[in-house]
C-alpha cells in the first residue's frame, strides 16, 4: 500500500492510501478520488517526506538523540529565561496584565499562572507562554 497526502483544486489537504502508483492514476482518471471537504474529483499529489525503512536500532538512536536535542534546547531556553527576566511567583497574571495596559513600566518576567489565568491573559491580547518544563536528569 502508497500512502499520498493529496490536495485538491481548492488546496485542501487531505491522505489517500492506494495499492499501487497505478491505482492511484487508474482511480483519479476515473474520478474515484475525492476531497472529503468540498467533494471535488480535481485531486493531485501534494509533497511528501519518503517514508525510509531503517533497523530498530537505528530508530531508537535516533529517537534518543531527537530527545537529547530537545531537552538541550528546553534547558537553555528556561535557563535564558530566568538568566535575563524578573520572576513574579503566582503574582504573573496581575504583574503582565498591568504591563499590557501600561500601568507598570515594561520589562521582561516569567512566574506562574493557572490555565484559567492563562486563557483570560491570552483572551486579553496579553502574550504569554509557557516554559518549558525539563525532566530531571537520569542517572544510569
Amino acid at each position: 500500500m502508497i500512502r499520498y497526502a493529496l490536495l485538491c483544486k481548492k488546496d485542501h489537504e487531505f491522505d489517500g492510501w492506494f495499492r499501487s502508483s497505478s491505482a492511484f492514476d487508474e482511480q483519479v482518471k476515473a474520478g474515484e478520488v475525492t476531497c472529503p471537504v468540498c467533494g471535488s474529483a480535481d485531486v493531485r499529489k501534494g509533497l511528501m517526506a519518503p517514508s525510509l525503512a531503517g533497523t530498530k536500532k537505528s530508530d531508537s538512536i535516533d529517537a534518543t538523540q531527537v530527545a537529547q536535542k530537545m531537552i538541550a534546547m528546553m534547558t537553555a531556553l528556561r535557563k535564558h529565561v530566568e538568566e535575563n527576566c524578573d520572576y513574579v511567583g503566582d503574582q504573573f497574571a496581575e504583574t503582565a496584565r498591568r504591563i499590557h495596559y501600561g500601568e507598570e513600566e515594561h520589562r521582561e518576567i516569567y512566574g506562574e499562572a493557572t490555565l484559567d489565568e492563562a486563557r483570560e491573559l491570552i483572551e486579553e491580547g496579553v502574550e504569554v507562554a509557557p516554559l518549558p518544563v525539563v525532566p530531571p536528569r537520569q542517572a544510569n
